[in-house]
């Protein structure tokens, strides 16, 4: 199924296609390349107000995620009943603030693929899928 990329802030340049190629990735290895998944990447104003109408906080954040799926275990595979079924839902990235938290940390390469973050996502994908992976920039750093 489909992998919708959207970018809808302007405050921090964005490579979309090492970002999708990236998420294509993950979607492989996790074995939902059949669902349907949304990656919006905003700006703080816009991840505040959503945090503000969901969460009722009102700060800016780093991701939001929004499942289609209800009652979901970690880890645990949706297991869909009709083809309209198959989508995972979407994901808000606060691309602005963590890119400020990377300017901060003086810890950034380029935004969404520094090793620190990158490394973390992998230790989650292997938390949940078993497998041991590595980043692709181990040893640069």
């Amino acid at each position: 199924m489909s992998l919708v990329l959207r970018n809808l802030q302007r405050a921090v340049p964005l490579r979309r296609v090492p970002l999708r190629q990236r998420m294509e990735m993950v979607r492989s290895i996790l074995g939902v390349q059949k669902f349907d998944l949304g990656i919006i990447c905003v700006d703080n104003k816009s991840i505040q107000h959503i945090n503000r109408m969901y969460r009722e906080k009102n700060i800016p954040t780093d991701v939001l995620s929004f499942p289609y799926h209800e009652n979901m275990k970690a880890g645990e595979i949706p297991q869909p009943d009709c083809p309209d079924d198959y989508n995972l839902g979407d994901i808000f990235l606060g691309v602005e603030y963590i890119f400020q938290q990377c300017k901060e940390n003086e810890d950034y390469y380029d935004i969404l693929t520094m090793y620190q973050k990158e490394k973390q996502v992998l230790e989650e994908l292997g938390r949940c899928t078993g497998a041991r992976l590595q980043p692709l920039s181990r040893g640069l750093f």
